[in-house]
């Protein structure tokens, strides 16, 4: 079976175009690497490349982006609405094929020390690979954002990372690296301006406030609209469809109604199987009778 690693670097940068394209230029340029998509977003002010291949030439790729991100990002200036500590914000790896969560684990170390030693910034290791466990939720190693960590990092032990320096990076931050399975980001957009009625909704239907398993929620402004923004971490427990009719269900009470959704990056074709399965209570669908699936085996 072939060794096959995804990685999904997260940029504080969805506004410049010509920057974020660099970035995945310099992924593109390793052999033995795939970028799959590149997606941004200009309220958020952030992006994301998800690219694929074995192990190493992957751990090579995702060094050279955050290279070229650090070049280009300069954190003091940066205004969004998703949080962040850093130019190259989080670094998942992800076992896709003949690679355990363990060697992706293991990857996450190899990269952390690198751009520790190298790039000079700090870098804190989260789920999988998290050295401790106040560190294996995301929100929790990313609490304050760039501008609350910049106060804390050189005076709080709670706040020395992993590896590196226990001081920003003069222009690139901080960073978050580690290993995790399979994530849906996925976002459902509310007809109302009213951001608050997004904060309730994510409040409710978040696993951390005793909603949905695996679901990490946020509400945000996007457009002029209120949107909720969510990370699923285990669609196999609580996959999109059910989030969008948690989330219809709750705005329907709170008087409002969906204005649209979007799934951000990339998504496992599982879980479109399993949302054709409990929407359209279509038992027997299996992957295989995709067409396009047959065609390119």
């Amino acid at each position: 079976m072939q060794k096959l690693v995804e990685c999904v670097p997260n940029f504080s940068e969805g506004r410049r175009i010509s920057v974020i394209k660099k970035i995945a230029n310099s992924a593109k340029k390793i052999s033995g690497v795939r970028v799959l998509d590149v997606e941004w977003d200009k309220s958020h002010n952030r992006s994301l490349v998800t690219i694929v291949g074995a192990p190493e030439p992957v751990l090579k790729a995702a060094y050279e982006m955050i290279k070229t991100a650090t070049e280009f990002i300069d954190m003091r200036q940066h205004k969004g609405e998703h949080p962040r500590i850093g130019a190259t914000d989080v670094v998942p790896f992800v076992p896709v094929s003949g690679v355990t969560l363990d060697e992706c684990v293991l990857l996450s170390n190899k990269l952390a020390q690198k751009v520790a030693k190298e790039l000079k910034i700090p870098v804190y290791l989260y789920e999988a690979a998290a050295k401790r466990s106040d560190r294996v939720n995301l929100a929790d190693v990313r609490r304050g954002e760039y501008e609350g960590l910049s106060k804390e990092i050189g005076t709080n032990p709670d706040r020395k990372p992993d590896y590196g320096p226990s001081k920003m990076h003069p222009t690139a931050g901080a960073m978050v690296v580690g290993a995790r399975k399979y994530l849906i980001a996925y976002n459902v957009n509310l007809d109302t301006k009213d951001v608050g009625i997004a904060k309730k909704i994510a409040s409710k239907i978040r696993e951390k406030s005793g909603g949905l398993s695996g679901v990490k929620a946020l509400g945000f402004e996007v457009g002029g609209f209120a949107q909720v923004s969510m990370n699923l971490v285990d669609f196999e427990k609580t996959n999109f469809d059910q989030a969008y009719r948690t989330i219809e269900k709750e705005a329907k009470k709170l008087k409002v109604g969906i204005k649209s959704s979007e799934i951000y990056g990339m998504i496992p074709l599982e879980a479109i199987v399993r949302a054709i399965k409990t929407t359209f209570m279509a038992e027997k669908f299996n992957p295989d009778q995709l067409l396009e699936k047959r065609l390119y085996e």
